[in-house]
């Protein structure tokens, strides 16, 4: 007779979890490649996921609905809940399952700074397909989940995906990128809000060049520093005219002999250092110490 547990419970594994880390979209390099007749900008970047971010929780309900907590969950107070990307990612997938709406209550710990160019809000939606998804009882093809993410937002399908990847197109053709060596990541915002909109408004030339090409793979450290020093940001210099304060954290940054790179993520507000991954935790100490009034946050690695 044998002591493994035969029942159905066992058979089936181990619930699915109900606990979802968004994390943080940061852009390690930006060029705005032209614009489409609709208005939308093609950009060419590459984009890493530290572990650094938002969480969403799920819990069994009567009905469907969002509690927000956390640091920054005061600047989205007044939102109307409808219009919540969390809440219209969970909408949309149960319409395309044809179900029901699900009955759970979601708690997002909103730890991100919003509209700081770091795609919180893409982010907690992409975490809400994936929760959903795993909770829906039903398998979920991928297509599906990336249509729907293509729905609500460009940066949410590689949000969903949480790999780093070079984007392209308006967000749509997502590329693997190779094995990265070994950074540290520390990324500060001042606290200050860059609406995306404004800074693309600001751009001065639309036609950039695309990104360098990129190796089949990054020996160490230095080779992907030397790579990305040969990159940039192309919505840096319009973000700053708007927000002097991204430009005034980017001179402290780069000031720092322990920072090898710094540079803006997005649209902005939010700025990255690459450094060595045993400066992060000094450099995050220092920074919150000497700047109060910044939002600092560090990751040991680029993609965790």
């Amino acid at each position: 007779m044998s002591d493994r547990d035969e029942s159905p419970e066992a058979r089936r594994g181990p619930p699915p979890p109900r606990v979802q880390l968004a994390r943080a979209k940061v852009n390690l390099a930006l060029h705005v490649t032209g614009q489409r007749a609709d208005g939308y900008h093609l950009i060419d970047s590459l984009v890493v996921f530290p572990a650094i971010g938002d969480v969403l929780l799920l819990e069994p309900a009567d009905q469907l609905d969002l509690a927000i907590e956390g640091p920054f969950a005061g600047e989205l107070k007044g939102e109307d809940p409808a219009s919540n990307l969390v809440l219209r990612a969970v909408r949309a997938l149960a319409l395309r399952l044809e179900t029901a709406e699900p009955a759970y209550h979601l708690r997002l710990t909103k730890r991100l700074p919003v509209a700081s160019g770091i795609g919180g809000g893409s982010a907690d939606a992409a975490a809400a397909l994936r929760l959903m998804a795993q909770h829906s009882g039903t398998p979920v093809p991928d297509a599906m989940l990336a249509e729907i993410a293509a729905s609500l937002g460009a940066d949410v399908p590689v949000c969903l995906s949480q790999s780093a990847s070079r984007m392209r197109g308006i967000g749509e053709e997502l590329l693997p990128l190779p094995k990265l060596p070994q950074l540290g990541l520390v990324l500060v915002n001042p606290r200050q809000k860059v609406a995306t909109p404004d800074v693309f408004k600001a751009l001065t030339r639309r036609d950039n060049a695309a990104l360098p090409d990129i190796p089949d793979g990054f020996a160490d450290a230095a080779a992907l520093l030397e790579y990305l020093n040969n990159a940039r940001n192309d919505l840096e210099a319009p973000a700053i005219s708007i927000c002097p304060a991204i430009g005034e954290v980017l001179t402290i940054l780069k000031a720092d002999p322990r920072i090898s790179l710094a540079r803006m993520s997005g649209s902005g507000a939010t700025c990255f250092a690459l450094c060595a991954a045993t400066e992060v935790q000094g450099l995050v100490s220092d920074l919150s110490r000497k700047h109060p009034g910044w939002w600092v946050a560090g990751s040991p690695t680029l993609q965790a």
